[in-house]
């Protein structure tokens, strides 16, 4: 299965968000595979702690394939390679957790017929061998959104199931990008059906993802006055009307992740480690996480709208 991480703005916890819930569903059996489309930024290498690819590799990245330079993409074992100690050696009963980074000093680009010829062409073969495959793509209407619903439309990509997660924050500016970016001008809808995507089936393997949501009543806002607290909580109420106005709303929402410190201040994996052990995140985002993991692939979490 593949998933495609969207975002039509920067700093919406889309690529770090995906990586944990790709880390979560390896931990759960699943042989998963990150592919890095973020072209203009290919930064999960530091995600995941692969310090030889944080910004990027040096050599036969997804650029370099996608292009035609090199005829097979790097790929990263992370339980092997990564650099924190955590995650170096696979657990027991856990699935293969491989990146295919982008290349470093690289950027957007427009792509051919054969471009989307190779799309196809990685998209089968890793479909094949790994149980979810995450494409975690630049921010709003580029490129690389643009190639991937080509080639999803592809024929050759008929019998593969594609789901998509648009992140974004849980504010105001955030929801109404996040709402323009599938229904509005050039958005998902709009290019997929101009590629030949059918928009009623492609609505349907869509869900929005809230990141960094507020919690009124969590003990990290405890000493807020009686006045924020009421406060946040008609923000939060004014969201939820405008989330149902947008048609972004609860039919459509997969799952939220709290605001945690550890996730403002340095983007990576939570493992249980860090919740259990070192106490530096909370339970509740590592939950959140494990639950939208398994969402990923519950068919009941996908029923056509």
């Amino acid at each position: 299965m593949l998933i495609f991480a969207a975002s039509d703005k920067g700093g919406t916890g889309r690529s770090v968000t995906g990586s944990n819930l790709l880390y979560r569903s390896a931990l759960q059996g699943n042989d998963v595979c990150y592919l890095d489309f973020d072209f203009g930024s290919p930064t999960s290498g530091a995600i995941f702690d692969l310090g030889s690819v944080e910004r990027g590799t040096k050599q036969d990245g997804l650029h370099a394939y996608l292009q035609g330079i090199t005829g097979e993409p790097q790929r990263l074992e992370i339980w092997k390679e990564s650099d924190r100690r955590e995650l170096r050696g696979r657990p027991a009963g856990a699935g293969r957790m491989v990146l295919l980074p982008g290349d470093i000093a690289s950027g957007e680009f427009g792509y051919t017929a054969e471009t989307v010829e190779r799309c196809c062409t990685l998209f089968l073969r890793l479909e094949e061998e790994f149980d979810l495959c995450l494409v975690d793509l630049s921010a709003g209407r580029s490129h690389a959104l643009d190639l991937v619903l080509a080639a999803t439309a592809h024929p050759s990509m008929q019998s593969v199931r594609s789901r998509w997660l648009v992140f974004h924050r849980w504010t105001r500016q955030h929801l109404i990008a996040a709402a323009g970016l599938v229904y509005g001008e050039r958005g998902i809808l709009m290019t997929g059906e101009a590629h030949g995507h059918n928009a009623r089936e492609l609505t349907s393997s869509l869900r929005f993802v809230h990141t960094a949501v507020v919690q009124p009543d969590s003990v990290e806002l405890a000493g807020l006055q009686p006045q924020q607290i009421a406060w946040l909580r008609t923000c939060d109420a004014a969201l939820k009307d405008l989330a149902g106005q947008l048609r972004a709303g609860r039919s459509l929402l997969l799952g939220s992740i709290p605001l945690d410190p550890v996730l403002q201040w340095r983007e990576q994996l939570i493992t249980d480690s860090d919740v259990l052990l070192r106490g530096i995140a909370n339970e509740s985002t590592r939950n959140a996480f494990e639950t939208l993991a398994k969402k990923l692939v519950d068919d009941s979490a996908w029923e056509p709208l």
